[in-house]
C-alpha cells in the first residue's frame, strides 16, 4: 500500500472544495482512495461558530445541539461530554477547536452527500472510473491515550470484506469476522496527514489489496449494513446503562 500526502492551500471559510482539490492534486491514478479530513469540508461549507467565551460550557451547549444523544460532562480533567452522532460515539459531537482559527468547527451537515459530490467530481475531473473517497476524522479509544483516524463516510467502493464461512488456519469456519476497509484506510491515511500544522489534509492511498470499487455511491442498504444497533453491540452492557439524553440533532 502506498500513501501520498497532498499539501493544500490554507483553506478558508466558504472556499470551494473542488477548487482546492483541483489545485492540489495534479493527477489521480485509477484504483485509488482519496482520504479527506472532515475539517476541510466543514470550512468549505462554513460549518464554523465563532467563539464568544471559549468556555467548556459554550462548547457543551453546541455539542448538545449537534448530538443525537449525549451524557452530561464528566469529571475528566478535560471536561468532556460523551455523545452519539450518526451512530458514532465520541466526545463533544465531533466539535473541534484545533486548526480552526478561534472558532468551533462542526461536522458537515450531510457528510454522505458531501463525499458523494466529491466522488462524482473526481471521476469527471481526472477521468478515472475506479476511485473511492473517505471523509476522515480523529477519535480516541476507551482506556487508551492518543487518537486514531476513522472514516465518517465513504463512496465508490465496498466498505466491508467478509470472512464469514471461510476457514481459518486450522479449518475452523469464521462466524462473524469482517474487515472494515473504510476504517482501516482512514487510520492509515490520517496517520500520514498528521494532527498539527502539517497542512496535508488530503492523502491518496493506492496499491491496495482487497478493494472492490463501485461505479455508484453506496446504497441506503449498504450504509445501514455498516451500523450495529445499540442493543446488539458488544459494548451494550455499558452503553445501555449510560444516562443518555436526546440532543437537538435527534
Amino acid at each position: 500500500m502506498t500513501i501520498r500526502t497532498i499539501k493544500t492551500p490554507l483553506v478558508k471559510a466558504e472556499d470551494n472544495i473542488r477548487h482546492i482539490i483541483a489545485e492540489s492534486i495534479k493527477s489521480l491514478p485509477e484504483k485509488s482512495i482519496v482520504v479527506i479530513a472532515s475539517k476541510i469540508f466543514s470550512f468549505c461549507e462554513n460549518r464554523l461558530v465563532k467563539k464568544k467565551t471559549g468556555t467548556p460550557a459554550e462548547k457543551h451547549q453546541l455539542a448538545k445541539q449537534e448530538a443525537d444523544y449525549y451524557t452530561d460532562p464528566h469529571s475528566s480533567k478535560y471536561n468532556l461530554m460523551l455523545t452519539i452522532k450518526d451512530n458514532w460515539m465520541f466526545v463533544n459531537a465531533g466539535i473541534d477547536e484545533s486548526n480552526a482559527d478561534n472558532q468551533y468547527s462542526l461536522w458537515p451537515k450531510d457528510p454522505q452527500k458531501s463525499v458523494n459530490n466529491v466522488w462524482k467530481f473526481l471521476r469527471r475531473h481526472y477521468h478515472v472510473k475506479q476511485i473511492g473517497v473517505i471523509m476522515s476524522d480523529s477519535k480516541s479509544f476507551p482506556l487508551n491515550w492518543g487518537v486514531v483516524g476513522h472514516g465518517i463516510v465513504h463512496c465508490g467502493f465496498k466498505a466491508l470484506k467478509s470472512y464469514i464461512g471461510q476457514p481459518d488456519l486450522f479449518g475452523r469456519k469464521m462466524q462473524m469476522e469482517k474487515v472494515n476497509l473504510v476504517q482501516s484506510l482512514a487510520a492509515a491515511g490520517v496517520l500520514e496527514m498528521g494532527e498539527g500544522n502539517e497542512q496535508t489534509p488530503i492523502v491518496i492511498v493506492s496499491d491496495i489489496k482487497s478493494i472492490v470499487f463501485q461505479s455508484r455511491p453506496p446504497t441506503a442498504k449498504e450504509l445501514k449494513s455498516l451500523k450495529i444497533n445499540l442493543e446488539d453491540d458488544a459494548y451494550a452492557p455499558i452503553l445501555l446503562r449510560a444516562n443518555w439524553q436526546k440532543g437537538s440533532n435527534r
